[in-house]
């Protein structure tokens, strides 16, 4: 099942005009015309043929940058055959053998990634529920669960065989058949020195993101890539923007789980299953969160980390306005990444709701695990948990607008109230250790319990 190949700039005229066309009345489907035609054409008993007359090299995106903005697309694009009638139309009148084939070379892909994605989700939070009600802690108290080796076995072959054999047998196979096993046992050592898993681990983010979020709110929209010359740095702040949602932000939430994990949890820590299992979460943590400073010219080097630096302090304090571009100010950029809301039906801003929800579990869960809370399960924990979480924020904003108002007329005022704000915390937090016998442990997963909270707030 071929519904295009590249661009589909010749039609049969004819064909076509008296079966209705091939026009979409929605500019969003018209991103992705060349998988729509096909469609279109199939559905009215037609082929797609292949002619290759003249054969010529093409501009292939080389840079990260351009790579994710033309998968953001494509993934967006996917997601508009998701949700299109064609797709519906064309599942319900083929034969079992050519629905798959349809499958597997439109949305299926996609489909199949936002489902690995989500599985690692749904692992790491039923953990942490584990972890954090004591259900983990009663379960390895029992001899049937704490001591049963042969699941453990089975699960690390399991990830062995999955993760490691499996995902690159059918491309050493294909190399092998084409070019002879030598050549393809080179090729599958040489993608590994050049980092191809980085690669491709952080792709699988890009995807997911943007066909999810598609799925979610719509509005698929055309990204220009360009295809010029990229051996060039790329400047910390313009990665921020182009990755904070769809990589930064969600490999921080999953080292949060597994270091919440790593402090609370007690079970199948020194089994080979327990280090395969979250090597792997690790390694894809890792790639989502530095993956584009690796693959970045100059990434590492003093000078250009200084310059991205002040280049990225100027841009989070310029506030912005009307008519200033994402580039030039946060506030601009932040509005951008929000705009899919205002357009979003009422079912995609519950969905949104509902998912933001999970960041409380953190602060319901880990309030009750402190060294100063841990004898007591009373619900007013969690209420005075709440009053300190209000109060940190509204400390934040009365610093923010009077940095904004009184920093300049009352500058040496200004500072002296920040220092006795600073004074203050401190004050708290040395009463806290001394009569609370807060530990280091307790300020560690206090943080945990502030930043997710915040991302749900927002």
């Amino acid at each position: 099942v071929r519904f295009h190949y590249g661009h589909p700039d010749v039609f049969d005229r004819l064909f076509h005009l008296t079966r209705g066309g091939v026009s979409k009345a929605s500019r969003v489907i018209n991103l992705s015309e060349d998988i729509f035609a096909g469609f279109s054409s199939t559905l009215r008993e037609g082929n797609v043929t292949h002619h290759e007359y003249i054969q010529v090299g093409k501009g292939r995106d080389v840079g990260l940058n351009q790579i994710s903005m033309f998968e953001a697309k494509i993934a967006n694009g996917n997601g508009e055959q998701t949700l299109s009638r064609d797709i519906y139309r064309l599942g319900h009148r083929f034969d079992f053998f050519r629905m798959l084939s349809c499958y597997f070379t439109t949305v299926g892909f996609y489909f199949s990634t936002l489902v690995t994605v989500l599985t690692v989700y749904v692992f790491l939070y039923g953990r942490l529920y584990l972890v954090l009600s004591g259900l983990e802690q009663e379960l390895s108290q029992e001899p049937a669960i704490r001591d049963n080796k042969p699941l453990q076995v089975a699960l690390a072959s399991q990830s062995f065989v999955q993760i490691g054999f499996l995902m690159a047998l059918p491309m050493l196979m294909e190399i092998g058949l084409e070019r002879g096993f030598r050549t393809a046992l080179s090729e599958f050592i040489l993608m590994q020195l050049q980092l191809a898993p980085v690669f491709f681990t952080f792709s699988l983010g890009t995807k997911t993101h943007y066909y999810g979020r598609t799925l979610l709110h719509g509005g698929a929209k055309y990204r220009p890539t360009g295809r010029g010359f990229v051996v060039f740095h790329a400047k910390f702040a313009e990665n921020y923007r182009l990755y904070s949602r769809s990589h930064f932000v969600k490999g921080i939430e999953m080292m949060i789980l597994l270091i919440v994990y790593q402090i609370c949890g007690h079970t199948y820590r020194s089994t080979v299953a327990y280090v395969l299992i979250t090597a792997s979460l690790w390694f894809m943590v890792g790639t989502w969160l530095f993956a584009p400073f690796l693959f970045n010219p100059s990434g590492f080097e003093w000078q250009k980390i200084v310059d991205d630096w002040t280049d990225w302090n100027k841009w989070i304090n310029n506030r912005g306005g009307i008519g200033v571009p994402s580039e030039k100010s946060w506030e601009s950029w932040w509005e951008e990444e929000q705009e899919h809301l205002q357009y979003s039906g009422k079912r995609g801003i519950i969905a949104e709701i509902l998912l933001a929800l999970r960041f409380f579990i953190y602060q319901y869960g880990l309030v009750y695990h402190l060294h100063v809370t841990r004898k007591t399960k009373s619900f007013l924990v969690y209420g005075a948990s709440w009053l300190v979480i209000v109060l940190i924020l509204f400390v934040m904003k009365t610093v923010s607008v009077g940095r904004r108002k009184f920093s300049a007329s009352y500058q040496l005022v200004f500072r002296l109230i920040k220092g006795l704000i600073f004074l203050t915390f401190v004050s708290i937090l040395v009463i806290l250790v001394t009569l609370a016998h807060m530990t280091i442990q307790d300020i560690i997963v206090c943080i945990f319990i502030f930043m997710p909270t915040g991302w749900g707030m927002l």
